[in-house]
């Protein structure tokens, strides 16, 4: 096989998780602006999510978030998927939208609203036991704002403790995935804040707990690409959630702030072996100005480019000019893969794969959008939170 035919094979087996809050109205914490044609339940979000994956053919996974997800029959749901052509993905938690969780959830001082929390995340090992998902993904939104507000030692013994249980309570085949978050919304500490509680956390749990890296949750000038290359050296590596930040947790399109970053990315998952492993590679955005079923696929679409210029890098050149020690040729080498125009390269994939070389093309001359405009009429549209 060529080089080149091995970089098209590889992009051919890359799948891009799309997350169901994404298609409902969503936005910034401030405000939301309601779009026209956004689907009123997980049904319609799973009919939307299907003509993204239709269209780029790498999206067949949606992550569902509970309870903006919920339904009274989880395998419907699934059910419901697998007729559209995808299926369900990560089942992510939510302790952060209920007024009991006011001074955290999992690590909360009250043993009542610990056991709220656990409850909570039981339930959704349960709704992945009905949809087939393999992954439970964590957030917490647990942390202090004061000095002195709580015990920092005694948060950590407690997230320990409810992380045992659902863990113990994981089916075959199933993980848990730990996200970590700088900040927000606890502003003086946080109780999962970097990567390296999350992985001290996940390395006692054992094998079936990972770690999530969320593009968007590093301080400024935060080197992401090196804690992916030690994830991954560790074994430790589950998933990302791609988006893109200028300031904090902005949850815009990934490869918009920093496409450069997001190739060094994914070349260390490249290198580290995480491109053909269990690595989830998930969307977490959020639109609030743009079309949302264009902004996905542009999104799947930088994701694909990232993935084919890491792909690109010529690895014999790039060992040999580290080796020797030419700093300028390795930097070249690497920055040559970079300026790649990989755009001809991924529509010859589509092409050769049956599907349009042009997604966002192909979608707007489909008709979905102004077909969903005119049918979702009434109702309840599905928002961030609901």
């Amino acid at each position: 096989m060529t080089e080149l035919a091995a970089v098209k094979a590889a992009l051919r087996t890359q799948a891009v998780e799309t997350p169901s809050w994404a298609y409902g109205n969503s936005g910034t914490r401030f405000k939301v602006f309601a779009q026209a044609g956004v689907p009123r339940d997980p049904f319609e979000k799973l009919d939307d999510a299907a003509k993204v994956h239709e269209f780029t053919g790498v999206a067949p996974t949606v992550a569902l978030h509970i309870p903006w997800d919920r339904v009274e029959d989880y395998a419907a749901l699934a059910a419901h998927a697998e007729k559209r052509g995808v299926r369900i993905g990560a089942i992510n938690s939510n302790t952060f939208q209920d007024d009991d969780y006011k001074l955290g959830s999992i690590c909360h001082p009250d043993a009542t609203v610990r056991r709220k929390a656990v409850d909570h995340l039981l339930e959704c090992v349960d709704i992945m036991d009905a949809t087939g998902s393999r992954d439970l993904k964590l957030w917490f939104a647990d942390g202090t704002n004061y000095p002195g507000q709580d015990d920092i030692r005694s948060r950590q013994d407690r997230l320990a403790e409810g992380l045992a249980e659902v863990y113990e309570r994981l089916g075959e085949g199933q993980r848990m995935l730990l996200e970590y978050k700088l900040f927000e919304p606890a502003f003086y500490t946080t109780d999962v804040p970097d990567w390296g509680t999350a992985y001290a956390h996940c390395l006692k749990l054992g094998e079936k707990a990972q770690v999530v890296v969320d593009t968007g949750h590093h301080a400024p000038g935060t080197n992401i690409e090196f804690i992916v290359a030690t994830l991954l050296r560790e074994g430790k590596l589950g998933g990302f959630d791609f988006n893109s930040r200028f300031y904090a947790d902005d949850d815009l399109m990934v490869g918009a702030a920093d496409p450069f970053q997001l190739f060094r990315i994914m070349y260390e998952v490249v290198r580290g072996g995480g491109f053909t492993s269990d690595v989830a590679f998930m969307l977490d955005q959020c639109h609030n100005i743009e079309a949302k079923i264009p902004a996905i696929i542009r999104s799947v679409m930088n994701v694909q480019e990232a993935t084919a210029k890491a792909l690109l890098v010529d690895g014999s050149a790039l060992a040999a000019a580290q080796g020797s020690g030419d700093v300028l040729e390795a930097n070249a080498v690497l920055m040559d893969a970079y300026n790649t125009d990989v755009r001809p390269l991924l529509r010859e994939v589509r092409e050769e794969s049956g599907l349009d070389p042009e997604p966002l093309k192909a979608y707007r001359a489909s008709g979905w959008g102004e077909k969903v405009v005119a049918e979702r009429v009434g109702g309840q549209q599905a928002g961030w939170g609901a």
